[in-house]
C-alpha cells in the first residue's frame, strides 16, 4: 500500500520530495496543476496510475487566516471546504444549500493521524477549516467577509477539496497539509516567506513519514 501525495506545482513537490528523503517505503508525489479541477482531475488519474494508493494528501504552501495562524506554520485541515462555489450578491455570498442546490462542498478529513505524528514537530501544527477557492483573496475586504463566513477556517488554498472530492469517490482517506507562506488580504509578495514555508512543508512530511502510515 503507498501514500499519494499531490501538490500543484513543481516546488512544492520539490519540497515535499526533499522532506520524505529517497529511501522511504512508497510515496507517490504527483504534480497536478493549480485549481481544485486540475487538482481532481490529476488525483483520479494518479489512482489510477498507483492502484496501491491508500491514502491521499493535498499538500503545498497556501495563506493563512490573520490571528488564526502564522507564517511558516503548519496547517492541517479537519475540514476541506469549497468556499468560492456559489454566487455573490449584493446581499452576500450564496452557498450552494442556500441556491436550492444539493451537491457536497465540504469534506471532513479523513485521516485524524496526520495531527498526532506533526504534533512531534517543534514547529507549530494548528488544525482547522482549510478552504478551496478558485480565485484567491487578494483584499483585505475580501479576508475579511470570508473570516466572517468561516469562522473556523485557518487558511486558503486552491486544491484541497479537489483531492478530497476524487479520494472520497474512491472510497480512501485523505489529508491536507499546507505551510503558511502569507497572511491572507491585500495581495503583497513583498510580505511573504516563501523560503520559510516550503522548508516547514518538507520538515513537516520528514516528521510525518518517519513511521509508515497505516
Amino acid at each position: 500500500m503507498s501514500l499519494l501525495v499531490i501538490t500543484a506545482v513543481d516546488a512544492e513537490r520539490d519540497a515535499v520530495l526533499r522532506g520524505i528523503g529517497p529511501t522511504h517505503p512508497p510515496v507517490h508525489v504527483v504534480v497536478a496543476g493549480v485549481g481544485p479541477v486540475a487538482a481532481a482531475v490529476g488525483t483520479m488519474a494518479a489512482l489510477t496510475a498507483f492502484p496501491d494508493t491508500s491514502f491521499a494528501v493535498s499538500a503545498g504552501i497556501a495563506g493563512g487566516f490573520r490571528g488564526r495562524i502564522a507564517q511558516c506554520d503548519v496547517a492541517v485541515a479537519n475540514r476541506l471546504t469549497f468556499a468560492d462555489l456559489g454566487a455573490r450578491t449584493d446581499a452576500g455570498f450564496l452557498g450552494l444549500d442556500e441556491m436550492g442546490l444539493r451537491q457536497d462542498c465540504s469534506y471532513a478529513a479523513s485521516g485524524s493521524d496526520v495531527e498526532k505524528r506533526l504534533a512531534r514537530t517543534p514547529m507549530r501544527v494548528v488544525t482547522g477549516e482549510i478552504l478551496t477557492l478558485a480565485c484567491m483573496t487578494g483584499t483585505d475586504d475580501e479576508a475579511r467577509r470570508l473570516a466572517e463566513r468561516h469562522p473556523q477556517a485557518i487558511a486558503e488554498a486552491m486544491e484541497g477539496f479537489g483531492v478530497a472530492a476524487a479520494a472520497h469517490c474512491a472510497g480512501l482517506p485523505f489529508a491536507e497539509i499546507r505551510a503558511i507562506s502569507n497572511v491572507i488580504g491585500r495581495r503583497d509578495p513583498s510580505s511573504w516567506n516563501m523560503r520559510g514555508a516550503f522548508d516547514a512543508l518538507a520538515q513537516a512530511f520528514a516528521e510525518l513519514l518517519k513511521e509508515p502510515m497505516p
